[in-house]
């Protein structure tokens, strides 16, 4: 991929999070760290790798990709994401978290939200959902593809690994599922709470083809999701071991588990605006 275009796509990321920055601290309510940490996979998932119309968005899918956030704290990433690439008007950020907004702290589809088609409040569900969408698409011959994004700290859910399991046995390979590997939860580092152990080994037992890389590399975030594209369509479902930094992009809320939900005062506010310049896309 040439350099202009991995320069757009890191400039909107880099908008992607001022604007979660500027959403979390408004409302003093939400969950900056993971949204920041993947604010470059949903950037290059929704500008560059999905085949989708945002101005055609349907609920059942048909002919397009489709997307499912499991770990639905990170919502701030995903509304940023969705409004710059036209599902609604980016004004409608400022209304994130506020009474009777359709920008749930949680994405919910009960307020008709354009680009959202479950509610992720609680964890361990999206794989499931994503696996029924991926078997209707098999079911009715369309080509495209499924994608999911799951945090680290979320696997220790067992929801999660009976929907790994029924995919590797049934070939579900129409699936592209990415967990957000930055090792810290709520109460600590995923490996405290409860060590994940040998992930890569443990999909590879259940039937899945695992790639890893670093997603907080634009390039080999790219190359890594095209990789994942190419496998697909060979008898297994893809996972994306994609290593992340909770808070990446703004220097005190890297490498600590405590800005997985809690929302920068005025001052923290505007040194991370700082640390993240203004981008020729605006602010909202």
């Amino acid at each position: 991929m040439n350099n202009n275009k991995i320069n757009t796509l890191e400039t909107t990321a880099l908008q992607v999070r001022r604007d979660i920055i500027r959403m979390v601290h408004a409302v003093q309510s939400g969950h900056p760290g993971g949204s920041l940490g993947c604010a470059d996979f949903l950037t290059a998932l929704y500008f560059e790798i999905m085949a989708i119309e945002p101005q055609k968005f349907t609920m059942d899918g048909a002919e397009e990709d489709m997307f499912f956030l499991s770990n639905g704290h990170i919502s701030p990433a995903l509304y940023a994401v969705m409004a710059r690439r036209g599902y609604f008007d980016i004004s409608e950020l400022s209304t994130f978290r506020r009474l009777h907004t359709r920008l749930q702290g949680h994405p919910s589809n009960a307020h008709g939200l354009p680009g959202i088609r479950m509610a992720s409040g609680s964890l361990g569900q999206g794989v499931s959902i994503a696996l029924g969408a991926a078997l209707a698409k098999k079911a009715n011959n369309d080509p495209h593809l499924v994608y999911v994004l799951t945090g680290d700290g979320e696997l220790q859910e067992g929801q999660i690994w009976e929907a790994l399991l029924f995919a590797g046995a049934k070939n579900v390979d129409n699936l592209i599922l990415t967990v957000d590997y930055n090792n810290k939860q709520i109460d600590g580092s995923v490996t405290d709470v409860m060590n994940l152990g040998d992930l890569n080994a443990k999909f590879t037992a259940f039937g899945w083809e695992v790639i890893e890389g670093n997603g907080n590399n634009m390039e080999e975030l790219l190359q890594c999701l095209q990789t994942a594209q190419s496998m697909c369509k060979k008898q297994k479902p893809i996972a994306f071991l994609m290593h992340t930094e909770m808070g990446y992009g703004v220097d005190f809320m890297m490498g600590t588990s405590k800005w997985h939900g809690t929302p920068p005062n005025d001052e923290q506010c505007q040194i991370a605006l700082q640390q993240l310049p203004k981008t020729p896309l605006g602010d909202y």
